[in-house]
């Protein structure tokens, strides 16, 4: 199912404001979302506000819900989000990292009392047009393994790294540290499909091709083994146990725990200065030198093309704006379920 940006957009705030939420905060959530499914991340796009709506109208999201400085210095901050949308709190500490880092040259800005937040990259991101550096990471429930454990031991804990550059796509990095985002898997059972072996481990610890064991009988494998359990641990010590947010089994799960509770989760956002260390312009052709050396590297047998963190995202997002976003199946189900929990007409939305 095909339907441009600019309708899925006025889509996700009508049906925001709708069960409440504010123009603004709706605008700011629908943003994060279609910006997301533009760039071709389905799992962590529009597909999860149906989740969102179901916490919002059970309570444990707040519809009015006004994410405030704690605490803060010159160059960070501690941020109480207010159980508001994950998407509107995690907006207002990126832009309050940014702010700080105007002045200061670097700035952190942790997050409590948070939801889920959609795609990593996306706060990232914002920091590209202040020329910038920046950083998001989150941490969430326990749904990953940790090598030598039988079961789930960390979440699967996002982590997002953008930078500008001059002429080329700025390099933008979106990841799970597991070895695929949970939401891949629960597409695949949606969809009635078996997946790769290395993705998930039963109860016995043991390979399974079977996403509907996820996440109730098995976890997911983590990235690289050790290496994707250590920036896990690294990612809830920044955005969870520095923070005062929920740690681990404290979170609560954004999908399918009592909508009228909250979830607990927090996050963690820097932004690095660009101008305080060095010029822009310098910067800019230094990555550009960077990122033509290695296009230029050579191919291995087969490959077409070598691509830079984010520049597959950067040209669905352009061909997603001049012909519309192609949506799976399983996002299309979701929103049409959407429009029917609200009884609003999905289709005058495709038109």
């Amino acid at each position: 199912m095909k339907v441009s940006a600019q309708n899925l957009h006025a889509f996700c705030v009508q049906a925001l404001t709708q069960v409440g939420v504010g123009e603004p905060d709706a605008r700011t959530a629908a943003d994060v979302l279609v910006t997301t499914d533009t760039w071709g991340t389905f799992t962590h796009g529009t597909k999860a506000l149906r989740a969102y709506i179901r916490r919002l109208r059970g309570g444990g999201l707040k519809k009015k819900g006004v994410p405030k400085v704690a605490s803060e210095g010159p160059a960070w901050a501690m941020v109480d989000g207010d159980s508001s949308l994950g998407m509107v709190s995690s907006v207002f500490a990126m832009n309050l990292a940014m702010a700080k880092a105007a002045t200061a040259g670097i700035a952190f800005a942790g997050l409590r009392n948070n939801c889920h937040y959609g795609a990593a990259g996306y706060y990232a991101a914002m920091a590209i047009e202040k020329n910038m550096i920046g950083f998001s990471m989150a941490n969430d429930i326990p749904t990953v393994n940790a090598p030598g454990a039988r079961g789930s031991v960390m979440g699967r804990n996002p982590f997002g790294f953008a930078a500008p550059a001059g002429n080329e796509k700025p390099i933008l990095l979106d990841m799970a540290t597991s070895t695929v985002a949970g939401g891949k898997v629960f597409a695949a059972a949606a969809l009635g499909k078996t997946i790769p072996g290395q993705w998930l481990l039963d109860a016995n610890a043991k390979p399974t091709t079977d996403p509907t064991l996820f996440s109730h009988a098995a976890s997911l494998t983590p990235l690289g083994g050790y290496k994707g359990y250590g920036i896990a641990f690294m990612i809830e010590v920044l955005s969870a146990i520095l923070t005062g947010a929920a740690i681990r089994r404290q979170v609560l799960s954004w999908t399918f725990s009592d909508a009228s509770k909250p979830t607990g989760h927090g996050a963690a956002f820097i932004a690095i200065n660009i101008a305080s260390f060095r010029p822009v312009e310098q910067f800019k052709q230094r990555m550009d030198q960077m990122i033509r050396e290695i296009r230029a590297s050579e191919k291995a047998d087969g490959a077409d093309r070598i691509y830079l963190p984010g520049e597959m995202e950067w040209e669905r997002r352009e061909k997603a704006l001049i012909e519309g976003i192609d949506l799976p199946e399983d996002v299309a189900a979701s929103l049409r379920g959407l429009a029917e929990d609200l009884n609003l007409d999905f289709d005058r939305f495709l038109r």
